[in-house]
């Protein structure tokens, strides 16, 4: 129990300036929709340039934030030397690929349909090599378990990203994409100015070293390439798929549309955060019961986080300017697929723990595949509403594959019974909403889905998350 209080401590940091960051960055989404119209297709420029941005920082990372944990958590571990040696090679594989960027970025720009914009893609290629050199001091911090300075970062960032773009499209009145991307250059050169003190922490690099943590995490690069194709394919393939002006407007209302979906990647993001370096610290424990109560934890509060935007999407929506309401309806379909994904990732510790990571390319791979089958032969046919199914076929997919897989190398004893509650009854309160959605009016239709909404959240305080247990606040409640 002691166990996961320190976990749920660190999600509430971590998640504090993940929700909090996110939700400040959402006052850029109607600021975009409203300066970049979706009939000019702009926003569906900066959804498919920022997907490329988010492929290209896992192939520049290559792994090596799980390869420090896995390393640095080792009984006896040089963690500063661990820290200096990941630093060194992340480093320089962002320097020569800015180089190669620039040496070529003509012929770049051509292949990817910005021919007459070469500059978005520069800008962004320099961006990109900065957050992945600075993916490593943020994990040393969350090794070190420094989690104030590690969100005090995240929120600066978030923070000076959205002032600066306030400053461009309100106060100038500006409306030019490329901004949009030397802003976040900008924002992001300053973050790496508070890292001065961890670069000096840096051991030397080992190079013996380095070849066993290249091992050990060229397995996690397949898999992160084949997760974050899960992400992203669909919004990089789109206008290749759908070319012209047609396929970008597109592009630009489902990109605008899923951004009300993302309190999804929040809460598994937060969990992520905290939930890695902690699983690594105490790989020398048998601690499998509480995984498995971290899992029954994480889909219950996932699903109630999905109950709530579906519920409240009459207030949501207004996140994005009117004409890209038509991509809402993806929102339940996304938002089921990150579900998926977060359980995935909770799955995927039975390969990382037993050093079989060959195991979690295969799976996302897996996944991988039926995604990009789904949306290349979905899309032109069904346009983005395709782009959502295959995240939840591919997302389904590995996380079906790694249960059963898992039950093999790492038996875990998952209370699937208490899960698969959850799980029926948010299904069962969804289909009421939807069922009810078109018959009445926006306030009786907002009441009665909270109505709902606080009919699973006490279902969850009832069953495992007694409020007995509570400190000050459980006294005025009987024990059960």
């Amino acid at each position: 129990m002691a166990q996961l209080k320190s976990l749920a401590k660190d999600t509430a940091v971590y998640g504090l300036s993940s929700i909090v960051g996110r939700f400040l960055n959402y006052l850029l989404v109607p600021l975009y929709t409203s300066r970049l119209a979706a009939a000019d297709g702009g926003y569906g420029i900066v959804t498919n340039v920022y997907s490329y941005v988010a492929l290209l920082l896992v192939l520049l990372t290559f792994g090596m934030e799980t390869a420090f944990f896995r390393f640095a958590s080792r009984e006896g571990a040089n963690a500063a030397r661990v820290y200096g040696t990941a630093l060194a090679a992340v480093g320089t594989v962002g320097a020569v690929f800015v180089f190669g960027v620039i040496m070529a970025f003509g012929p770049i720009s051509d292949a990817l349909g910005y021919a007459d914009h070469p500059e978005y893609l520069l800008t962004m290629a320099v961006c990109v090599a900065l957050d992945a050199f600075q993916c490593i001091p943020f994990a040393y911090l969350r090794l070190r378990r420094k989690a104030v300075k590690f969100a005090a970062l995240k929120l600066l960032f978030i923070v000076l990203n959205i002032a600066l773009n306030l400053a461009y499209f309100l106060v100038l009145d500006g409306r030019d994409v490329f901004y949009v991307f030397a802003i976040n250059l900008a924002t992001t050169a300053v973050v790496t100015l508070f890292f001065r003190k961890e670069l000096y922490e840096a051991g030397r690099p080992d190079r013996l070293l380095l070849k066993k943590m290249l091992s050990y995490a060229w397995p996690i690069l397949i898999l992160g390439v084949a997760g974050i194709l899960n992400q992203t394919f669909d919004k990089i393939a789109y206008p290749l798929l759908v070319p012209g002006r047609e396929g970008r407007v597109a592009l630009g209302i489902y990109g605008a549309g899923v951004k009300v979906a993302m309190i999804m990647a929040m809460i598994t993001q937060a969990f992520r955060y905290a939930y890695e370096p902690f699983v690594f610290a105490s790989a020398r424990e048998d601690n499998r019961s509480v995984y498995a109560a971290a899992m029954k934890y994480f889909v219950a509060f996932t699903l109630l986080a999905f109950l709530a935007v579906a519920g409240w999407i009459d207030v949501l929506k207004y996140i994005i300017a009117p004409d890209y309401w038509e991509g809402l309806r993806a929102v339940p379909v996304v938002m089921a697929a990150e579900i998926m994904m977060g359980v995935y990732f909770n799955l995927s510790f039975w390969y990382k723990l037993t050093d079989r990571t060959i195991w979690g390319a295969w799976l996302s791979g897996a996944g991988c595949l039926v995604l990009i089958s789904v949306n290349v032969f979905g899309i032109p046919r069904f346009g983005y509403m395709a782009c959502a199914w295959a995240g939840v076929a591919g997302y389904g997919t590995a996380m079906t594959l790694s249960y059963f897989a898992g039950r093999r190398y790492y038996p875990i004893a998952y209370p699937l019974r208490q899960i698969g509650v959850y799980a029926v009854l948010a299904a069962a309160f969804f289909a009421l909403m939807q069922f009810w959605g078109e018959r009445t009016g926006v306030a009786l239709r907002l009441a009665l889905n909270t109505g709902l909404i606080l009919l699973f959240a006490a279902h969850i305080v009832y069953h495992d998350f007694p409020l007995s247990r509570l400190p000050k606040v459980g006294k005025y409640f009987p024990k059960r």
